[in-house]
């Protein structure tokens, strides 16, 4: 799904087998700018993304679901100077842990039930600026995550692997 063959060297780092992650928050958005409902556990539909969330789409858009790494969350409070940063501030569905985004961009992933393909990244919108005041943007720039088409709906839950296929 790379593109790359995994006949090179590259290709084969790139398939090579990696740690599986972990999910660790769930977060849906009901209304454009309404506060977020933070379950324990979440459906996902096949072509159509989560349950409860506003992105849903008829469409088989490549922004059903979104992904962010626990990680980049500290990497993104460190930059902005601050001890945390909450993810439903940077409002995306759900943040991992223990797994490389960028490594999942392109490629199939099962969480729970369902499987999903990171579709691109998750750039941050000017609204970084209004939640975390200047240099908002730039603090995200890079940290954001990854978009994702669910392929096959399930039930993720707080705590389930993450697992490339």
């Amino acid at each position: 799904m790379t593109g790359l063959s995994p006949d090179t060297p590259l290709g084969r780092l790139i398939a090579a087998p990696m740690r599986p992650g972990r999910l660790a928050w769930i977060g849906l958005r009901p209304a454009r700018h309404a506060a977020m409902t933070m379950p324990t556990e979440a459906t996902l539909i096949a072509q159509t993304g989560i349950v409860g969330d506003r992105y849903r789409t008829s469409r088989n858009g490549t922004r059903q679901v979104t992904l962010i790494a626990a990680e980049d969350l500290t990497a993104i409070a460190a930059f902005l100077g601050r001890d945390a940063v909450a993810p439903e501030l940077l409002r995306r569905n759900l943040v991992t842990s223990r797994i490389n985004l960028v490594a999942l961009k392109g490629q199939r992933f099962r969480i729970g039930t369902a499987l999903l393909e990171g579709s691109g990244d998750c750039a941050p919108c000017s609204r970084m600026e209004e939640t975390f005041g200047v240099g908002g943007y730039n603090a995200v720039r890079g940290r954001g995550g990854i978009t994702a088409r669910v392929i096959e709906g399930g039930t993720v839950r707080i705590g389930d692997p993450i697992e490339r296929i």
